[in-house]
C-alpha cells in the first residue's frame, strides 16, 4: 500500500488528548486519526442528507411565517368582503 502524508494543525490540548487516547489503546496517533477519519467518511451520505434537511428546514422556517401572513391578509380581505356584502344586503332590505 502506498501512503501519503497528511498534516493538520490542532491545539495543544487536542494533541495531548489524542496522544493520551492513542496511548491508552496502545496505538499510534496516526492510526487513531486514520480510523476516525475512515468512520467519518463512511458517514458522509448521512451528513449530506443532514445538510439537505437543514437547508429544507431553513426554507420551511422562512416560508411558514410568509404563508401565515398571507393567510392573515386573506382572512382580513374575506372579513371585509363579508361585512360589505352584509351591509349592502341590509341596505337593500334583503337581510334584516
Amino acid at each position: 500500500m502506498q501512503t501519503e502524508r497528511v498534516t493538520f494543525l490542532t491545539s495543544a490540548d487536542h494533541k495531548a488528548a489524542l496522544d493520551a487516547f492513542a496511548s491508552k489503546r496502545g496505538e499510534s496517533v496516526g492510526n487513531v486519526v486514520r480510523e476516525a477519519t475512515a468512520k467519518y467518511l463512511a458517514q458522509a451520505p448521512e451528513s449530506d442528507e443532514e445538510a439537505e434537511l437543514a437547508a429544507l428546514l431553513e426554507l420551511v422556517r422562512t416560508a411558514v411565517p410568509q404563508m401565515q401572513a398571507s393567510l392573515d391578509r386573506s382572512i382580513a380581505r374575506l372579513d371585509a368582503s363579508h361585512s360589505k356584502v352584509d351591509r349592502l344586503l341590509r341596505e337593500s332590505g334583503v337581510r334584516t
